[in-house]
């Protein structure tokens, strides 16, 4: 029997009859990477109270068994809201300037990585490859192999890497960021991010090997390196040309009375480049009187982190530059800005990217972002829309068809768009293919398995490469 993959992330929800399925982010990518593989994906329900059951709650589907435990009111505020999102959340965005550090909350940090590990330590067997995700988790190894666990140990970031310089204002860094050497592998999605790491290791006082791939800090050896997330692109198409024929396309194709759509889908954070992406929009609607009535912009902007100060304040900016631009700008006939404060099913999003003729993908800061992917995916390659992305976005660096701009550039959003909605249908379908290739190749299985043969590559102890190998038997052919 082939080995097991354990996959441990902050927030793990459990399958139930009739809800529908995540919309997007590192929930869809781990899911399609345990597919038609035997696993267990651990972690927290999301619940918090008082008197927290800190037992695993197990759901078996499709041959992955889901893990969820409950937290404390206190661990929720200290490890999740604190440390966190408080501290690891904007300084990984290069925001150090909005870090609220206090000791409490990285005691909560370091406190529920050792409840994860605790339990994750009392499920494990002697062959499961384990695989963790983000920085809610990186002290996790330390204290697995605290306990005994000898198995192989991957991470994966999600978000940015920033420079050494940043990463040390993290306080107390050493044992946070630092504690990443007890893992095997630790995965970024760029190779920017990658390097910005292994000059944090160098500095540290690690060695590192000839390639540049692997450190060694006395006795521990770790090998880093850059894993792109992908999409289940195919997958992802299909629902969009099946979503194209739903009534909740119809109606909303029809509710824009033929103008040209712009679509912006994002959560409700500072690194989105929200305020700086809906002022640029203004500039447009400012500058160029003429599309007046022929385009409508629809922002789709679930909130979240409700509770902290810092996305509060981007709610109210938000609301009040699309009270704005709306009363200056729309008609009674005519809304130049659509905003929408909440979630929509993956199907639904498939179908309004489909309709769309732009997208607006413009982090500050971004891992990865797979709505810029998803969109593409989306697209009828015989009349696809245009993508204006963020230089400052993972996808960047793989989605050269689309129009790169910096966000922080005043004129660069309005210009942008001018020139997306004024684009021929020839150059659209260039662009277009030479993405839609690029996110085909390297998809999200690609994603999983070069990860995962990496990982094998480590070889912590003999035989890794064999265990690893098996999980992909008779699906996926190693390279």
């Amino acid at each position: 029997m082939s080995p097991r993959l354990i996959v441990v992330s902050n927030r793990v929800t459990a399958p139930e009859p009739g809800k529908p399925t995540a919309a997007g982010g590192l929930a869809v990518a781990v899911k399609a990477a345990l597919r038609n593989r035997r696993g267990l994906w651990f972690g927290w329900s999301g619940a918090a109270s008082d008197n927290p059951d800190f037992e695993p709650r197990f759901v078996e589907r499709n041959r992955i068994t889901y893990a969820v435990m409950d937290l404390s009111t206190a661990d929720y505020q200290e490890y999740y809201n604190g440390f966190a999102n408080r501290v690891l959340w904007p300084i990984l965005h290069y925001r150090v300037d909005l870090s609220e550090y206090s000791n409490t909350d990285l005691d909560g940090y370091l406190r529920v990585n050792r409840i994860f590990a605790e339990k994750i330590s009392k499920l494990l067997q002697p062959d499961d490859v384990v695989w963790v995700h983000d920085y809610h988790l990186m002290p996790l190894a330390r204290e697995l192999r605290a306990r005994g666990c000898e198995n192989p140990i991957g991470f994966f970031l999600h978000i940015p890497c920033p420079p050494p310089d940043l990463l040390m204002t993290i306080p107390k860094h050493r044992e946070t960021l630092g504690s990443l050497v007890h893992y095997d592998l630790v995965g970024f999605q760029t190779e920017n991010d990658r390097d910005n790491f292994g000059r944090y290791l160098t500095q540290e006082g690690a060695t590192a090997s000839r390639d540049g791939a692997t450190y060694t800090q006395g006795e521990r050896s770790l090998r880093i390196g850059a894993f792109p997330v992908g999409i289940e692109t195919a997958v992802f198409a299909r629902l969009a040309r099946n979503a194209e024929r739903s009534d909740f396309a119809q109606e909303f194709k029809r509710s824009l009375e033929g103008a040209s759509l712009i679509v912006g889908v994002d959560r409700l954070d500072y690194s989105k480049g929200l305020k700086e992406r809906l002022e640029g929009y203004e500039r447009f609607l400012a500058t160029r009187p003429e599309w007046h009535g022929k385009v409508t912009y629809l922002q789709i902007t679930p909130t979240s982190r409700g509770e902290i100060k810092e996305y509060a304040d981007i709610d109210r900016m938000v609301s009040e530059t699309v009270g704005h631009a709306n009363g200056r700008y729309g008609q009674a006939s005519w809304t130049p800005l659509r905003y929408v404060n909440r979630s929509y099913s993956r199907p639904a999003l498939a179908g309004i990217y489909r309709a769309a003729n732009v997208a607006l993908v413009t982090p500050l800061r971004d891992g990865m972002n797979l709505v810029a992917k998803e969109f593409v995916a989306a697209q009828n390659p015989e009349d696809p829309g245009v993508l204006i992305l963020s230089q400052f976005a993972g996808a960047a660096a793989e989605l050269d068809g689309a129009l790169l701009i910096n966000p922080h550039e005043v004129e660069a959003i309005p210009d942008a768009i001018n020139v997306a909605l004024a684009m021929g249908r020839d150059e659209r379908i260039e662009r277009h293919s030479r993405m839609l290739a690029r996110i085909s190749a390297y998809g999200v299985d690609h994603w999983a398995r070069s990860f995962l043969e990496a990982l094998a590559g480590a070889q912590r102890r003999p035989g890794l490469f064999n265990n690893i190998r098996q999980l992909f038997r008779d699906r996926i052919p190693l390279l």
